[in-house]
């Protein structure tokens, strides 16, 4: 089994990949907290132990091993962030460094335990999709908020579990995964926009929008298949998919 820094590693590179970013030695380090010695040195090792392929001035590409690895290691979070929410009641704000710890300590056969238990679950609480087990992972078919015109109907698919305050944030002011809305209002230059929730309409400023991935509602994105199981909560995702 790799070792809890090369998972850590593979999952900041991996991540890095998914959200578009070209995963060089200094994001790495700034994603990770460490120094940029470090990261070059962990990514040499990674590359001699066929993990990544390294390019300098490019970044690092993970091959099949590492991905592997990455949607393993994100498996075990995304359960475990989920089992911390529906069995013991923590917040979704709370669960991501909690899991970050515990997705080093249990083991794969107490996770597909967890994941019996919780009746086979497509997505952890930030509705981000939970790799299978043989290294498949959907993708969301959604747009971020701020992309929206005015008028548009929307429900939340996704937001970003990284951030604990913003999260609270957004449970303060009634947003959670799976909540339905209507952009009403959209001030122009950047400025915030109107959101009605029900009865309530409430402000939110535009990089708080970008953080939050949507699916149009009425629309033909809106009526594909869906899954079933997401905490009582359907979502509409792409039915492209990575298989390792």
């Amino acid at each position: 089994m790799p070792s809890t820094s090369i998972e850590d590693y593979i999952k900041t590179i991996y991540t890095l990949e998914s959200n578009g970013e070209k995963p060089t030695t200094k994001r790495i380090a700034a994603q990770m907290g460490v120094k940029m010695a470090s990261v070059t040195a962990m990514v040499k090792h990674l590359a001699a132990e066929g993990y990544l392929r390294h390019r300098p001035y490019y970044g690092v590409f993970l091959r099949e091993k590492g991905r592997r690895v990455a949607l393993s290691t994100l498996r075990r979070h995304r359960l475990i962030e989920l089992f911390l929410v529906k069995t013991l009641g923590v917040t979704w704000d709370e669960v991501h460094d909690d899991a970050e710890v515990l997705e080093h300590a249990i083991s794969d056969r107490l996770i597909e335990r967890i994941h019996e238990f919780l009746d086979q679950p497509e997505f952890d609480p930030h509705g981000s999709p939970i790799p299978t087990k043989d290294g498949t992972i959907r993708k969301l078919d959604g747009v971020k908020l701020n992309e929206l015109p005015t008028g548009a109907k929307g429900r939340i698919l996704q937001v970003s579990d990284t951030d604990d305050e913003f999260l609270r944030y957004l449970t303060s002011v009634g947003l959670a995964v799976g909540t339905n809305f209507t952009l009403v209002h959209r001030e122009p230059f950047g400025g915030p926009l109107a959101l009605k929730v029900a009865s309530t309409t409430l402000s939110l400023g535009p990089q708080a929008a970008e953080r939050i991935l949507v699916a149009p509602t009425g629309s033909s994105r809106d009526q594909r298949k869906r899954p079933k199981k997401f905490c009582g909560k359907s979502l509409a995702y792409r039915q492209d998919s990575h298989h390792l």
